[in-house]
């Protein structure tokens, strides 16, 4: 099983547009961040964790052809402000494209994406199948996905495990009966907004902190502003086995 970061970034804070930063204008890769988006891939399944306004550059970027489901972690625009462009992997596959989310999250995509599940089918439209997310988990061609609930701010939010790899981005406070699903994951991914603490997002000291409980063989911090400062400057700061993840970044989990 592999994973690619195909953002790790965020809208929280200065537009880039607007920003006059060293961060948003270092000349170092590893500080050009698209909206945070994960893609996990094996030998016949492809899965996509969240699809924010830069999907379709995502898709382009890492020569993505195919996708068997595209799994929300929660309702935010920059976590599925991308989905009308799902339209491509309609046209090539023939079919509706499988989204997960709990009922929550599909209610404000009927919203957001009213045309699509209009009574009228308007030529062209992107073609989506509304999936639930069961407490319990639920299963994709053969993966077994669990969701674990976690907290951004008061939101309720999803992030998820797969066998050794567990996925978490956009919180700030996880319940001790999500953690227990957590322990014994190899390669784990946490978010941090930055170095301060924010109201909705872990800061960088409280993510540490949690991957020193968990335990992982390796972790991987994702959902990084340019606050959080520059990449190769950070990274010397954090410990052994974790590291800031980086847009095309990509890890074996099988080992």
């Amino acid at each position: 099983m592999k994973i690619t970061f195909l953002g790790t970034g965020t809208s929280q804070g200065v537009p880039v547009i607007a920003c006059d930063c060293a961060v948003c204008n270092s000349n170092d890769l590893h500080d050009k961040r698209l909206r945070t988006s994960l893609l996990l891939q094996t030998e016949s399944v492809t899965l996509l964790f969240d699809a924010g306004p830069d999907f379709r550059q995502q898709m382009l970027k890492e020569k993505v052809t195919r996708l068997d489901g595209i799994i929300l972690t929660h309702e935010h625009k920059d976590h599925i402000a991308g989905l009308d462009d799902v339209r491509a992997f309609n046209y090539k596959s023939q079919s509706a494209i499988d989204i997960y989310s709990e009922e929550r999250v599909q209610k404000a995509i009927k919203e957001e994406y009213s045309y699509v599940f209009s009574e009228i089918q308007y030529p062209g439209i992107p073609k989506m199948k509304l999936l639930p997310v069961p407490e319990h988990g639920f299963s994709v061609k053969g993966i077994d996905v669990l969701p674990i609930r976690v907290f951004h701010y008061h939101l309720p939010v999803y992030g998820f495990r797969i066998g050794n790899f567990a996925y978490i981005t956009d919180a700030n406070y996880i319940p001790e009966e999500s953690k227990e699903k957590l322990f014994g994951v190899k390669y784990l991914v946490i978010n941090a907004l930055r170095k301060e603490k924010h109201i909705s997002h872990f800061c960088l000291r409280e993510a540490l902190d949690f991957i020193k409980e968990i335990a992982p063989k390796k972790a991987f911090i994702t959902h990084i502003s340019h606050q959080m400062g520059f990449h190769a400057e950070v990274s010397k700061e954090l410990p052994g086995g974790t590291s800031l993840a980086f847009d095309g970044l990509s890890v074996n989990c099988s080992e």
